[in-house]
């Protein structure tokens, strides 16, 4: 049985006209031709690029832990620098001012000094 396509119009209309199909053709070889690979040589590829995937991901894992290491010991440097904060401004509520913040507001003020050019008294 012959298939009948529709042609579109403000009805639709049977068109009498079979659908003819286009002769087919060979497939094209495009692309890279399947050449003689030698196995034993593939093999010895594929085993040293995953050892050079390995070594990478060695380095990249030891490059993230350092990484967290050095930011654990900022956090807890961190820390102790809040703790001390905290107790200096306890010791401040009771109208003791610490001598460490005499000593911070000394340091503070001579880098002013040294890099301004005017002081103002």
């Amino acid at each position: 049985m012959d298939e009948y396509r529709f042609r579109q119009s403000d009805n639709y209309k049977l068109d009498s006209e079979p659908i003819r199909e286009s002769p087919r053709k060979t497939p094209s070889k495009r692309g890279r031709k399947p050449a003689k690979v030698d196995v034993k040589a593939k093999l010895e590829r594929s085993r040293q690029s995953a050892r050079e995937c390995r070594a990478r991901k060695k380095l990249r894992y030891q490059y993230l832990e350092e990484l967290v290491s050095s930011r654990e010991r900022a956090i807890i440097q961190l820390r102790d620098e809040l703790e001390r904060y905290k107790l200096w401004v306890k010791q401040m509520d009771k109208d003791c001012v610490p001598k460490e913040v005499f000593q911070m507001l000394e340091r503070h003020n001579r880098t002013q000094i040294d890099n301004s050019d005017t002081v103002c008294l």
